[in-house]
């Protein structure tokens, strides 16, 4: 599905071409009998110049408990598919007006192996802001509209990596927080995708903090 949205900046046209085509790496191709999730990747233009929209989870929660990820969540059965499904997590996460979002495109489907879901990313432009702030305290401990130039900043990229030794991924020290795992990976393609990223240095690599480890070990 793709949207024209008029008043869309033009920095937003490669992406709007791109990222409804990207490839499916192997290890996020969807398993048809997951849950069916979506999440909103919600671009912006604020003091800062172009952003996009990040929460922060709750500590408490069951699953993927402090990480940094997209507003989203479940398909419900009351929603009409994905889009519908990743604006209303949005306004109930953050606060975010369904009615000031353009949807751009959704992207391919990726499946999320640790919590069994197959989540369609949707692509939005915020023709006109609204203010954000945790919706549920219990589930969103932030909301951080991360400006583009941070993300892309050679300086905050790195990799991170289990205990085990292994490569875990990219990751991303912004706005005080260390945004990897799933979130990571579909944000570097985000930036692949829209022509923003930067060389870095991929050797560069980090073991996941003892408090991350330690709230991943709960669930």
């Amino acid at each position: 599905m793709t949207d024209t949205a008029p008043g869309r900046p033009a920095w937003l046209d490669r992406f709007c071409a791109e990222a409804p085509r990207l490839p499916v790496p192997p290890v996020f191709r969807p398993v048809p009998t997951a849950r069916a999730a979506a999440v909103l990747i919600l671009f912006g233009e604020g003091p800062s110049g172009p952003d996009v929209l990040l929460t922060e989870r709750a500590a408490t929660l069951n699953k993927h408990a402090g990480q940094p990820a997209f507003p989203g969540g479940r398909i419900d059965p009351e929603d009409d598919g994905p889009v519908a499904a990743a604006l209303r997590e949005a306004w109930e996460e953050t606060g975010v007006e369904p009615s000031g979002v353009d949807v751009l495109c959704t992207l391919p489907e990726l499946y999320l192996s640790h919590s069994r879901h197959r989540v369609t990313p949707v692509a939005g432009w915020w023709r006109e802001p609204s203010e954000v702030a945790p919706g549920h305290p219990g589930e969103v401990a932030m909301v951080a509209r991360v400006p583009i130039s941070e993300l892309v900043d050679p300086g905050n990229r790195v990799m991170v990596r289990h205990p085990s030794g292994l490569t875990d991924g990219p990751a991303f020290h912004v706005r005080d927080m260390l945004v990897w795992g799933f979130t990571a990976a579909l944000l570097t393609r985000v930036l692949d995708a829209g022509g923003w990223n930067r060389p870095w240095d991929t050797s560069r690599v980090e073991d996941l903090p003892r408090e991350v480890l330690d709230l991943a070990a709960r669930e």
